[in-house]
C-alpha cells in the first residue's frame, strides 16, 4: 500500500447496534469504503427505560467489539487510525464512564462520547459530502436537515446554505416506540406527542426561521434511507429523491404496520424494523410543517461524515467553508437575543487583523481563531437581559446555548472570554473560570486580552475605526488607524484601562496611533 495512504476505521456504538466501517484516506482528502459490518446490541432499551446500561448488554457489547478487535486487526488498522464512538444511548447512560473504563481494559478501545452538537456537525459533513452540488435548491434556499435516531433528533436550519440553527433533541424511535406501547398505538400517540411536548421546540424553530419557506427537507437516518431505498429516484450515488406526496402516502400506508410487517414489507432486520414506523412518523410531521416539495435522502451517517472530517486538511476548503458555518451559526444566536451585529462584526474584523498580525507572540491555532472571533461577535450578548454587568449574562447565555460545530468544551471557552471582554480579569475565585483545564484558562486570557482591545476600538459603537494595521515593536504593539478625521480621544482613555491585561499577558504595551 502507497504510505501516504492511511487505512482508517470508524466504530459507532449506537441505540440499537455497533457498527463498523473501513476506509482509505487518500491525500488528496478523499476516501474510499472499503468494508461494513454491523451488529445489533439494544443498548437503548435499557438506558432509556432505566437510565443505565444492564450487566447483560455491558457483555453483549463487549462481545461484539472483541469480535470487531479481531476484524480490525485481520486488516492490520493501528490503533492510532481506529476511532470508536458513542452517540445517544450512552451519552444519557448514569454509568457511561464504568462502562468506557471496561470497553479500554477488554478491548483496547479508546471509546468517545459524542454530545449533540458534534452528531450534528459530523451528519453535515456527511450530508454536505453527498449532496455535492447536485442540489442546488439546497444551498439558494431555506433548508432543514432532519436524522432521527434512535435516542436522539438531530435538527439543523440553513438559510441559503449557512447555518441558522443546530438542536439535538432528546426524542428517539426507542423513546417513541417505548410510549407508544401504553396503549395508545404508535400513529395516535405521536402526533399527540409532537403535538403536545414538541410544540415549544417547534416554536423555537419557527421563531429561527420560518419552517413554511423552507424549501428542502433533508431526511437522514436509517429510517429514511429505508424509504427512499423503496420509492426514491436516484440524484447522485449517495443521495435519492422522494416527492413530497409520495412520502406522506407511503408514511400513511405504513404507520398501523407491526415490526413483523415492516420486516416483510421492507426486507428488513428486525432492529431496523423497530424504529421504523416511529421514525418515518417524526419525519412526516415535521415535513408537513415545511414548505418542501421534496425529500432529499443522502445514504451517509455519522461515521461518513467522520471520514470526512478525518481527510480534510486544515486548509482545505471544506474547513473553510465548515468555519463559516461555525461564525453563521454564532451571528444567528446573536440575532436571536437582538444584539448589535454591526458592532459585533467590527470587533470580531478588528480581533481578526491582531490575532494574524501577532501569530508568533500567542501562538494559538486556526479553529482557536474561530473560537476568538465567535467570542468577538457574541460578546456583548448579554446586554439582551440587562446592560449593567452584561458580560456574566453574555456568559450565561452563551454557556447554555449551542453554536455549530463547538463541542462543550470549546463553548465553555468562548463564553468565558465573553465574560472577560470588560470588569475584572480572571482570579482564582472566579468559579466558572477554576473549573477550565489549565491550557483553556491560557487560551482564556489570550483571547480575552485581545478582544478587549479590539472592543475599545469600536467603543462608541459607530464603526468609525473600520481598519487597522498592527506594528510589534520590541516593547510596543502599535495600532494604527485609518481614519484620520475621526478623534480617537475616547478611545485612548479606554485603552488606558483595557490594554492592561493585554500587557499582563503578552507583555507588550498597547498604543493607538
Amino acid at each position: 500500500m502507497n504510505s501516504n495512504i492511511k487505512l482508517t476505521a470508524v466504530l459507532e456504538i449506537g441505540s440499537t447496534g455497533i457498527r463498523l466501517q473501513i476506509a482509505e484516506i487518500y491525500p488528496n482528502s478523499n476516501w474510499q469504503v472499503l468494508d461494513r459490518a454491523a451488529r445489533p446490541v439494544s443498548l437503548g432499551r435499557d438506558v432509556f427505560a432505566y437510565g443505565v446500561l444492564s450487566r447483560e448488554s455491558m457483555l453483549e457489547c463487549l462481545s461484539v467489539l472483541n469480535n470487531f478487535r479481531e476484524l480490525l486487526s485481520g486488516w492490520g488498522i493501528s490503533d492510532n487510525n481506529i476511532r470508536v464512538i458513542a452517540t445517544s444511548a450512552l451519552r444519557a447512560a448514569r454509568n457511561r464512564d464504568v462502562f468506557i473504563d471496561r470497553v479500554k481494559q477488554e478491548t483496547g478501545f479508546n471509546l468517545t462520547i459524542v454530545e449533540g452538537i458534534e452528531e450534528n456537525r459530523l451528519m453535515y459533513l456527511a450530508v454536505r459530502f453527498a449532496l455535492k452540488q447536485d442540489l442546488p435548491l439546497f444551498w439558494r434556499a431555506n433548508s432543514m436537515i432532519v436524522e432521527i435516531g434512535g435516542g436522539s433528533t438531530e435538527i439543523m436550519l440553513l438559510r441559503r446554505g449557512q447555518m441558522v440553527a443546530a438542536h439535538s433533541l432528546k426524542m428517539g424511535t426507542i423513546i417513541i416506540d417505548r410510549h407508544s406501547r401504553h396503549g395508545f398505538g404508535a400513529g395516535i400517540f405521536f402526533e399527540r406527542y409532537l403535538n403536545d411536548n414538541i410544540r415549544n421546540t417547534l416554536g423555537m424553530l419557527n421563531i429561527e426561521m420560518d419552517l413554511n419557506h423552507v424549501r428542502t427537507m433533508v431526511a437522514a437516518g436509517a429510517n429514511a434511507t429505508v424509504v427512499a431505498d423503496k420509492i426514491g429516484k436516484q440524484l447522485n450515488e449517495n443521495c435519492r429523491i422522494i416527492e413530497r406526496d409520495d412520502f406522506i402516502k407511503l408514511v400513511e400506508k405504513v404507520r398501523n404496520y407491526s415490526i413483523e410487517d415492516c420486516i416483510d414489507h421492507f426486507r428488513i432486520t428486525y432492529a431496523d424494523a423497530e424504529g421504523l414506523v416511529p421514525g418515518l412518523l417524526v419525519l412526516k410531521l415535521f415535513l408537513e410543517r415545511t414548505g418542501a416539495a421534496n425529500v432529499a435522502v443522502p445514504l451517509v451517517t455519522i461515521r461518513d461524515g467522520l471520514f470526512v472530517d478525518l481527510a480534510s486538511s486544515i486548509d482545505s476548503p471544506m474547513q473553510d467553508e465548515f468555519f463559516s458555518q461555525i461564525i453563521a451559526s454564532a451571528i444567528n444566536l446573536g440575532r436571536k437575543y437582538h444584539f448589535d451585529e454591526a458592532h459585533g462584526r467590527n470587533v470580531a474584523h478588528h480581533c481578526m487583523t491582531i490575532f494574524d498580525a501577532l501569530v508568533k507572540e500567542h501562538g494559538m491555532n486556526r479553529r482557536q481563531r474561530i473560537m476568538l472571533e465567535a467570542a468577538a461577535i457574541l460578546h456583548d450578548v448579554g446586554t439582551y437581559i440587562r446592560r449593567s454587568a452584561h458580560q456574566k449574562h453574555g456568559h450565561y447565555i452563551v454557556a447554555n446555548s449551542e453554536i455549530f460545530g463547538l463541542h462543550a468544551d470549546e463553548l465553555n471557552i468562548v463564553a468565558n472570554v465573553v465574560n472577560y471582554h470588560r470588569g475584572d480579569p480572571p482570579s482564582q475565585s472566579d468559579i466558572e473560570y477554576i473549573q477550565l483545564q489549565r491550557e483553556d484558562r491560557i487560551l482564556v486570557l489570550k483571547m480575552a486580552s485581545i478582544l478587549r482591545v479590539a472592543d475599545t476600538l469600536d467603543r462608541s459603537h459607530t464603526q468609525q475605526i473600520k481598519n487597522i494595521t498592527v506594528e510589534r515593536r520590541s516593547e510596543t504593539v502599535v495600532f494604527n488607524v485609518d481614519n484620520n478625521a475621526y478623534d480617537l480621544s475616547f478611545e485612548l482613555i479606554h485603552l488606558e484601562e483595557k490594554g492592561k491585561m493585554f500587557q499582563d499577558v503578552f507583555g507588550y504595551k498597547v498604543i493607538l496611533n
